[in-house]
């Protein structure tokens, strides 16, 4: 009797723990399933940009309370309201009105127009003091946008505008390397330049407040009437004893054409010089607008105030080498064409070139990085921009900051004229600063 009970029982065990093994196997394959859309749809896609990882982060519980402690810290603890733009960046957005290439060019015009219009105001014979003085203005307005601006916004890159999102970096040695590299790039392009320019014109550079070049065209002028001087008492001995007077003219125009060739040729060269240079200004100005407005603006001051005193001392020295007013002024404009070429190359590179904080460009970026990184070629324009304006703001100019003359003038009032270039450099610095800050 207890064997015909048992069979059906051990019938129905055995169904039941098939029935358990599939149910678990469902639960298996379903929870496995739910992990595996879970995990997709978390995933962060390859290739990714910048900003849209940024924005990935954005839904992370800790970042979120940064930002909220970085609108309580903008905005006060309530976090509403909002600070009033700056009068500061009302200007610039009256400025800069448009996309980043429209910026870029009206930039340009910012940068060459009014300094070149403002050498119909300037007298031919420049004072060499008042031109230092705006010289060690324009270090310290270069100096400043290179470490307030360029560097960090090279490497850490800009705070996030809106109010309650807070911006992560991403470390990247190789990325870090290259972009140190690219600064580098642009610091030894000048040293090539100027290298080059000295060695065609003898030794005199193209230096920034043309010091130089006045002492060696002084020194020329001085050379034509020594020279004139010996050839006139020759003159005037030969005449004693019979000489020939014609000839010792002939003598005193062929020293006087040589040293007006040599002269003449010193400013072809410069301009040659300051065209080469108008298109690294015009680099910079695409570079910087293309990182950030704020980039854009600051570095846009910074070219405005170093364009000024760099454009009269380019035009004193062509009124030295024999070119009339209205031809310097004629000259100069030509050379600033010069920064509208180099927007446009620099315009062209971005867009094309792509530039790794894009979206759009997230795919190529990855994929076509520089040496494996997340670097474009359109990144690499503004650490190169930072290498040129180390060097125009240290090298370049520095050295004729610390030539001291004390011919004719005393200690005190080469102290005295020091502290006015200190105090130039600290304003032009000073308002970089300004610029940033607000």
């Amino acid at each position: 009797m207890a064997s015909l009970f048992s069979r059906p029982n051990q019938g129905r065990l055995r169904f039941g723990f098939v029935m358990t093994v599939l149910a678990l196997a469902v639960l298996a394959f379903s929870y496995t399933a739910n992990a595996d859309t879970k995990a997709a749809s978390t995933a962060i896609p390859f290739p990714i940009s910048s900003e849209e990882l940024n924005d990935r982060l954005q839904e992370c519980d800790v970042v979120q309370a940064l930002g909220q402690q970085k609108l309580r810290l903008h905005h006060g603890e309530d976090g509403l309201g909002g600070a009033p733009s700056s009068t500061t960046a009302k200007i610039f957005a009256l400025l800069f009105p448009g996309s980043p290439a429209v910026n870029a060019l009206l930039a340009t015009l910012y940068i060459s127009g009014p300094p070149n219009f403002l050498l119909a105001l300037c007298p031919p014979n420049i004072d060499p003091a008042s031109l230092s003085v705006m010289v060690a203005f324009a270090v310290g307005g270069l100096l400043g946008d290179t470490l307030f601006h360029l560097l960090p916004e090279i490497f850490v890159g800009e705070d996030d505008e809106r109010a309650d999102r807070a911006r992560l970096v991403l470390v990247e040695p190789n990325r870090n390397l290259l972009l140190g590299v690219a600064i580098l790039v642009g610091f030894l392009t000048f040293v090539a330049m100027d290298k080059g320019l000295r060695i065609a014109t003898g030794g005199s550079g193209h230096e920034h407040s043309h010091g130089s070049h006045s002492h060696s065209h002084d020194d020329a002028s001085t050379a034509v009437t020594t020279s004139s001087d010996a050839a006139s008492g020759s003159a005037k001995s030969r005449g004693k004893k019979g000489g020939n007077k014609k000839k010792d003219n002939e003598t005193k125009a062929v020293a006087a054409a040589e040293v007006n060739a040599s002269v003449k040729l010193s400013g072809y060269l410069n301009l040659i010089a300051d065209f080469t240079h108008n298109i690294t200004d015009g680099l910079a100005m695409s570079a910087s607008f293309y990182a950030s407005p704020t980039i854009g603006a600051t570095t846009t001051v910074a070219v405005f105030f170093h364009e000024i005193p760099h454009e009269v001392g380019d035009f004193a020295l062509l009124i030295q080498s024999g070119f009339s007013k209205r031809a310097a002024m004629g000259a100069q404009f030509v050379t600033a064409l010069g920064a509208l070429l180099g927007t446009v190359i620099g315009i062209l590179v971005q867009e094309f070139g792509g530039n790794s904080s894009s979206a759009d460009a997230a795919g190529a970026v990855a994929e076509a990085g520089l040496f494996g990184t997340s670097l474009t070629w359109g990144d690499m324009l503004l650490p190169f921009t930072a290498g040129t304006f180390l060097y125009v703001g240290t090298v370049a100019v520095i050295p004729e900051l610390l030539e001291t003359s004390l011919e004719g003038s005393t200690k005190l009032n080469e102290l005295r004229k020091t502290l006015v270039q200190f105090a130039a450099i600290a304003t032009g610095a000073g308002i970089m600063l300004y610029i940033s800050w607000h």
